[in-house]
């Protein structure tokens, strides 16, 4: 690792007392060799990393690391805390601090090296010199794998043999690891011998998001705990270095298969048919023993995969043992962020079939009969006929990718087939809802059944569509479809009933929702209940009210931020005034996670502020009465809404009250004291740009 890490970049006594100064310490080192461009900007894509997922791993070790623009070459640096530092692991503070700085376009030499020492770190013998070591020199070649003299006090081949262990794992690095490999404590028995004589066989996926550590240190832990437990573990690292494919050999011949992961698994179906456990890369560090475990239960229960494995896109991102309700929202949320992007084609669609052909467009025949290349009503006509049928995909779409979620590939057919009777019997969003969770699960109860292995070739493809379609078109055609239908009914007569002040009522809620947590569950629960109710030829004029007052409400808190940022600079760090200078076209375009960045770094200040300005903001949208037909755009379609004056007057209220309550919260704050580094390091906004750099509507 020669010029990785150096003595420069070793601090033996970090003072920090809190991630975000010990981040700052170790990288204002990285900085001083050249390492890092932009302190700020390099230290807002560690907290956006940060904040996908905490770095503390037991043990007592904690790896912040990121890729960046603002990093010129790979970088390691240590730092080594009397006192602890808190950066999330189960079993308390991180003492061992290591900041991994990759360039945005890194070479696969240079992250194999990195992989190589996140292998390391699940070594007992070399965490424990480091712990040891008293020389910043000693330290860096340490970890670097050269030898260093030995510290003092310690036993004097202590280094040299953590050096041998940490170089056995580097040398392994990025290929299948040799069953039987020798252990610490001895060689380990000879491969395949066990006292039951063929040993237990698993292959494991692992991968993270941003394949350096995590990666890795999931891939030792369970080759270490398989070793342990007499079961030979082959494991596949999709790191950011790329990945070599297990032999299909070695997959067939498995007994079981660990996901360990917090991105999706490419190529997924190679494990199909096997004892499956899917979870996310934390726990295949942090429970390697339980993992195997549960796959060996798995299999003597005969629990196999049908078709794709049983580990869902939503299960595998959380840790085992996670409650239903949890579940639950995100299964939800699975089939909302699928239909949004069916909501904004088809929305903006028919938004400019209104601009274009005016607001009696919808009454034009089909352009299939009459259409006129030079006529400016029949293209409002063909774009507004093209959005009606994006929009009639909204409920299929969404019950068939809750069912994705909870049952994976199993639960699309099921799932869409249910969305679309709850079209047909006019049970619309409720009976989408019902049908997506109805069709997981019947077809997790499916899977369950055990089947003769000649026929698990045709369950995924034939049996489990068939048999779970039935199901499931019974259920909402003669069960439950006319008492949803009954209930969508009474709730959009409801909406359409509410006038004066519980109108109001409804837009200040609604406006709260969508300011609390930024593009999130609430936001989306909010967004849904507004989109769902435009997602018709001939809306009602409360369904766009409402549809109004919820975009004018998501607009506030990036708006407010940049407006913030612009006037009172000064409580604000050098990237959050950057941040605001975007926040400006990501509030006006209806992005509400522009205001992430800010929200995350001071969100006791930032989130009620926001949520104020949202409230006032829906209630006088509801008050003013503006309605709204497209389901996004922000000012774009201004145009297209209802009482525009007004309605940029709501926004402009709700954003002017959050940011005099943010510029007034941020005031308040007790500055640090001059020369109060650490303090101010501890007080100082974190930005998490990177999240915004995918934003997702409202």
């Amino acid at each position: 690792m020669s010029e990785m890490i150096t003595a420069d970049l070793v601090d033996l006594d970090l003072s920090a007392d809190t991630k975000e100064a010990a981040a700052r310490a170790l990288a204002e080192r990285m900085v001083a060799k050249g390492r890092v461009t932009d302190l700020d900007g390099f230290l807002a894509d560690v907290a956006a990393r940060e904040a996908q997922m905490p770095t503390g791993l037991d043990g007592g070790i904690g790896i912040p690391h990121c890729r960046s623009e603002h990093v010129t070459e790979p970088t390691l640096a240590f730092g080594r805390s009397a006192a602890g530092i808190d950066f999330g692991a189960p079993d308390g503070p991180a003492d061992l601090i290591f900041l991994i700085a990759a360039p945005a376009g890194a070479d696969d030499a240079h992250l194999t090296i990195l992989s190589s020492l996140a292998r390391q770190l699940m070594n007992a013998e070399f965490t424990s010199a480091l712990r040891a070591v008293d020389d910043a020199a000693a330290a860096a070649a340490l970890i670097r794998g050269d030898e260093p003299p030995a510290p003092a006090g310690a036993p004097e081949n202590a280094v040299a043999e953590s050096n041998a262990a940490a170089s056995a794992d580097s040398a392994t690095d990025g290929a299948a690891p040799v069953p039987g490999a020798t252990v610490e404590d001895g060689p380990a028995p000879a491969p395949g011998a066990t006292d039951g004589g063929q040993p237990f066989r698993i292959v494991a996926v692992t991968s993270c998001p941003t394949g350096i550590a995590h990666t890795y240190m999931a891939a030792e832990s369970l080759e270490n705990a398989g070793r342990e437990a007499g079961v030979e573990v082959v494991v596949e690292t999709q790191g950011s270095a790329g990945f070599t494919r297990l032999d299909p050999a070695v997959i067939a011949a498995a007994d079981g298969v660990i996901f360990a992961h917090d991105v999706p698994v490419r190529d997924k179906d190679r494990f199909a048919g096997k004892p499956t456990v899917d979870v996310g890369v934390k726990a295949g560090i942090n429970k390697p023993t339980e993992l195997i475990a549960q796959v060996r239960d798995k299999a003597a229960r005969g629990e196999v995969s049908a078709g794709a494995a049983p580990g869902t896109p939503v299960e595998r991102a959380g840790e085992s043992g996670e409650g239903y309700g949890a579940k639950l929202r995100k299964w939800l949320m699975s089939g909302v962020s699928y239909m949004v992007p069916f909501v904004a084609a088809g929305g903006l669609l028919i938004a400019l079939g209104f601009a274009i052909g005016g607001y009696k467009i919808n009454k034009a025949p089909s352009v299939m009969d009459h259409f006129l290349w030079t006529q400016a009503d029949s293209w409002g006509a063909l774009f507004f006929q093209i959005g009606v049928v994006s929009f009639g995909f909204l409920v299929p779409v969404l019950a068939g990718y809750i069912a994705y979620g909870m049952a994976d590939r199993p639960g699309l057919v099921p799932g869409f087939v249910g969305g679309a009777i709850s079209l047909t019997i006019n049970a619309g969003f409720l009976g989408g809802l019902a049908a997506g969770l109805i069709a997981g699960g019947v077809v997790i109860g499916i899977q369950k059944v055990k089947i003769p292995a000649a026929l698990r070739g045709i369950m995924p493809v034939v049996v489990i569509p068939l048999i779970s379609a039935a199901i499931v078109g019974f259920l909402m055609f003669v069960v439950i479809g006319k008492p949803i239908a009954s209930a969508q009914k009474g709730m959009t007569d409801w909406l359409n009933g509410l006038t004066g002040t519980n109108a109001v009522l409804l837009g200040m809620l609604l406006g709260l929702m969508m300011c609390f947590d930024l593009g999130g569950p609430v936001n989306k629960v909010a967004y849904t209940f507004a989109t769902a109710g435009i997602a018709v030829a001939s809306p009602s004029d409360s369904a766009m009210k409402i549809m109004a007052a919820v975009m004018a409400a998501g607009m506030v808190p990036p708006l407010a931020m940049a407006l913030a940022t612009t006037v009172r600079g000064k409580l604000f760090t050098q990237t959050e005034r950057e941040n605001g200078k975007a926040a400006w076209v990501l509030g006006a375009s209806f992005i509400s996670e522009g205001a992430i960045p800010f929200a995350a770094a001071d969100p006791l200040r930032v989130i009620p502020s926001a949520m104020v300005g949202g409230a006032v903001t829906g209630a006088l949208s509801m008050a003013f009465g503006a309605t709204l037909r497209a389901p996004h755009g922000g000012i774009f379609v201004v145009p297209l809404i209802g009482n525009p004056v007004l309605y940029l007057i709501a926004i402009a209220a709700g954003v002017c009250v959050t940011t005099a309550l943010v510029v007034t919260l941020k005031g308040l704050r007790k500055q640090a004291p001059e020369g109060g580094a650490t303090a101010a390091a501890a007080d100082a906004p974190i930005s998490t740009k990177a999240q915004s750099k995918e934003p997702v509507a409202a």
